[in-house]
């Protein structure tokens, strides 16, 4: 009894969890920073296989990623590591766009810039968000 209650303290202590997570991310009007027309993170970090749910705080807003398809809603499981860019299709010339980070993967963040189509101060706001990862 004493030699597994230590294997299960052990495997315990140096497991990592198994358990997803789960963000929500809010599309605003105005951030408490004083930044207009953004997400409330410009920069998600999660771990492979955790969720972003996307909340519109206002109506006029959306989600569009390669990834997945326009919506006002949405709810996204991250499966593969890597950057992901995503914007808010009517707010994009403002600069509402943003980028998740799964499982520390920056690899293919050159690849994210090309992809993007960002414009104007969509793709200075981009370069700038990657520059710094």
């Amino acid at each position: 009894m004493k030699k597994l209650l230590s294997t299960t303290i052990l495997l315990t202590m140096f497991s990592t969890s198994v358990f997803a997570e789960d963000m929500s991310i809010e599309m605003l009007n105005k951030r408490d920073d004083g930044a207009k027309m953004v997400y409330s993170k410009d920069v998600a970090r999660i771990d492979v296989g955790d969720t972003i749910t996307w909340l519109p705080t206002s109506k006029g807003h959306n989600v569009e990623s390669t990834l997945f398809p326009y919506t006002t809603l949405f709810r996204s499981t991250f499966d593969v590591p890597g950057v992901y860019f995503y914007q808010c299709t009517p707010h994009k010339a403002m600069g509402m766009i943003a980028i998740v980070v799964v499982g520390d993967d920056t690899s293919n963040k050159d690849t994210i810039l090309k992809a993007s189509k960002a414009k104007g101060k969509s793709k200075k706001k981009l370069i700038k968000l990657l520059e710094n990862l």
